[in-house]
């Protein structure tokens, strides 16, 4: 029974993350800005492809710009990172807790202790793509047939040579001929 107990505290601290954080880890703060941070919270991961790196310092507001102002604390065994790479906030799996995803650059010199990160991309807000979605699917204009314009509706007013407009007369849909029937070949 003590036994079950210790596993399932242990299993609980390897879930949160809470037994991979130690307050002594070596790291140097890098910092980015956000339009739109989603459910980003302080001790999300960071990652490059995939392998964490380090994780959120802090997230506060910039009263100047109202961006979300994110400190990243990158590993310091994680030095050679390109100073033109890109922050993107991410979510793991379709309803998981966002992250963040370095994408680095090419440039030859790196981050260091107390950089900006230039090049952020927001959290995809999955309530707000559905939003987008129903509005414009609500407001497609419906298709114009043939049959729903009127010869006299239809009219274009074409310049004439002393400045003047005058009505040309309205051009009317044709028909089409009937298909016709193929014949089988011998």
């Amino acid at each position: 029974m003590l036994f079950a107990i210790v596993a399932l505290v242990f299993m609980a601290l390897k879930v949160s993350g809470l037994a991979n954080y130690s307050g002594k880890q070596d790291y140097y703060k890098v910092y980015a800005e956000f339009d739109n941070i989603g459910s980003l919270k302080v001790r999300s991961p960071v990652m490059i492809s995939g392998v964490s790196i380090g994780e959120v310092g802090d997230i506060k507001l910039n009263h100047q710009t109202f961006r979300a102002a994110v400190t990243l604390l990158i590993y310091k065994s994680e030095k050679e990172i390109p100073v033109d790479t890109s922050a993107n906030i991410y979510t793991q799996g379709i309803l998981g807790s966002n992250y963040i995803s370095l994408t680095p650059g090419y440039e030859s010199t790196y981050l260091k202790n107390g950089d900006t990160i230039g090049m952020t991309n927001s959290a995809i807000i999955l309530e707000k793509l559905i939003g987008q979605f129903l509005y414009s699917f609500q407001n497609k204009p419906a298709a114009v047939t043939s049959s729903s314009v009127s010869s006299s509706a239809a009219t274009d007013l074409t310049p004439a040579k002393n400045g003047q407009q005058q009505s040309a007369p309205a051009q009317t849909a044709t028909q089409s001929p009937a298909p016709t029937q193929l014949q089988p070949t011998k």
